[in-house]
């Protein structure tokens, strides 16, 4: 019976954070400017005309111009000066009972641009005491190769992930930072999120949506050689030490079919499929007939050697690691196989940026996924964004425990059922600044930090409810949700 589950002991509660949400502190230890930091506040758009902007991607002429810009807010150059306060920070999650934490190493901390022939010691500097204190406090440290954090010079220089010539860029990097931490570092994401193309493409893929004529097949190719660079990055490691886990990771996007309608049902089969795509050519080896037909029926052509095949085929990922946070549906009358092109479902509660709250499609996921690849499962991120009120020293956030514990009982079914998860990463433990909007006060954390949109407050750390809500999940390990 499912209300006799034991979740296994050593299972690793968590939280996980990106580096360029966080650390702030863009002009210290040498750093270069990466993708994030090109991202700017704007006051007088709504959350779905910033989000919509995402999905738009960046020009080559606005890159330029935010790079130039000293009037404007860039809110991740700044995030929550996590790269001075992370001692105090972990600490805090450490009083919570964490047992792992996921960040990322920012790859301009390490190559500023990209191409430089040797790496920024100030930088390793930085991530070996970061490390270190994670370790110090008991928790696994969880690290994230890539998450959105390509130096802009890669996307200004060599046009994106779409040259060829990034990957060997990549992969250097990847050998040092494998190299600097192959006895402290177990866990290991290569790259955040590599299907969020449609959602993320200039953060997914560095490409300019003014740089190549045909942005679809330019993007896949994109993936194609991340996940080139993520088979090399899996080989060596294997080399450096093997006992280092090395996963990938996607954001899940599944969608329900709208109605029981017959083409209601293919398309959503068909949508969902595509996005399996990426786990199966990172988990089989081998590209799968329906996206080779994908490609064929829209004229995307990739460059694909022999020699890519063989190390797809030798080098498949240890573990997958997953972000969930919401659901939609397909609706043949009016979508798409696009990625993007989905219908709301009206059957559920959305947050204030229209994010279908949904647990039992948590449930769903991690079931299929399992069921598909019988690899390990990590819950990379799970978590809700909403406006939370300081109120009296106070934050009272019953609805974030109320999705958290939700989500957490779906993922228990899906233990219960047979699914081998081994991690959960609440997103956001702390506040940081939001990927998708670049706002402070989309807040997901269990600890509220006093900044505004424009980065202005004290800073102070705050203890919401569900601190200590999730603080008790740990100890009972979620017995007690």
């Amino acid at each position: 019976m499912l209300n006799n589950y034991q979740m296994p002991k050593d299972f690793l509660w968590g939280g996980a954070i990106a580096a360029n949400q966080a650390e702030g502190a863009h002009d210290v230890g040498g750093k270069g400017k990466s993708l994030a930091d090109v991202h700017k506040y704007y006051p007088d758009k709504s959350n779905f005309e910033i989000q919509a902007e995402q999905k738009a991607g960046m020009t080559i002429s606005q890159i330029k111009a935010n790079l130039e810009d000293k009037e404007g807010y860039y809110p991740k150059r700044y995030g929550i000066d996590f790269y001075h306060t992370y001692d105090k920070d972990l600490e805090l999650l450490a009083e919570m009972g964490f047992k792992n934490f996921r960040t990322s190493i920012d790859w301009t901390r390490i190559f500023p641009t990209g191409d430089e022939e040797e790496p920024n010691e100030a930088g390793l500097k930085y991530y070996d005491n970061l490390i270190d204190k994670i370790v110090e406090l008991g928790m696994e440290p969880i690290i994230t190769i890539l998450h959105y954090e390509t130096p802009v010079n890669v996307s200004l220089k060599y046009g994106g992930w779409h040259n060829r010539k990034v990957i060997d860029l990549f992969y250097k990097y990847g050998k040092v930072v494998l190299d600097r931490y192959k006895d402290k570092v177990r866990y290991w994401i290569v790259i955040n999120q590599i299907n969020l193309i449609g959602y993320e493409p200039f953060n997914s893929t560095a490409i300019p949506s003014d740089a190549v004529d045909n942005y679809e097949e330019a993007a896949y190719q994109a993936v194609h050689n991340q996940f080139v660079a993520s088979a090399m990055l899996k080989k060596y490691a294997e080399s450096v030490n093997p006992e280092m886990q090395i996963g990938t990771m996607v954001s899940d996007v599944t969608v329900y079919p709208a109605t029981s309608k017959p083409d209601d049902i293919v398309l959503a089969l068909k949508k969902n499929r595509m996005e399996f795509y990426y786990t199966d050519v990172q988990f089989f080896g081998e590209y799968p007939q329906y996206a080779l037909n994908y490609f064929a029926e829209n004229s995307i052509h990739l460059d694909i050697t022999e020699e890519d095949k063989q190390l797809l085929k030798e080098n498949t990922m240890d573990y997958l690691a997953m972000s969930y946070y919401y659901t939609d549906t397909a609706d043949a009358s009016k979508n798409t196989i696009k990625q993007v092109s989905v219908t709301p479902n009206p059957a559920v509660e959305s947050s204030p940026w229209g994010w279908a709250i949904d647990p039992q499609g948590l449930y769903v996921s991690l079931s299929t996924y399992w069921d598909r690849y019988k690899k390990p499962l990590m819950i990379a991120e799970n978590g809700l964004g909403m406006y939370d009120e300081l109120k009296d020293g106070k934050v009272h956030d019953d609805y974030r425990i109320a999705y958290l514990s939700a989500h957490i009982s779906a993922m228990k079914q899906a233990m219960y059922d047979g699914a081998n998860v081994f991690a959960y990463c609440a997103w956001g433990p702390i506040d940081i600044i939001s990927c998708s909007s670049a706002q402070m006060n989309k807040r997901y954390g269990f600890i509220y930090v006093d900044l505004d949109n424009e980065g202005k407050g004290t800073g102070e750390r705050i203890k919401k409810d569900s601190f200590y809500w999730y603080k008790n999940v740990i100890e009972t390990n979620g017995s007690e949700l």
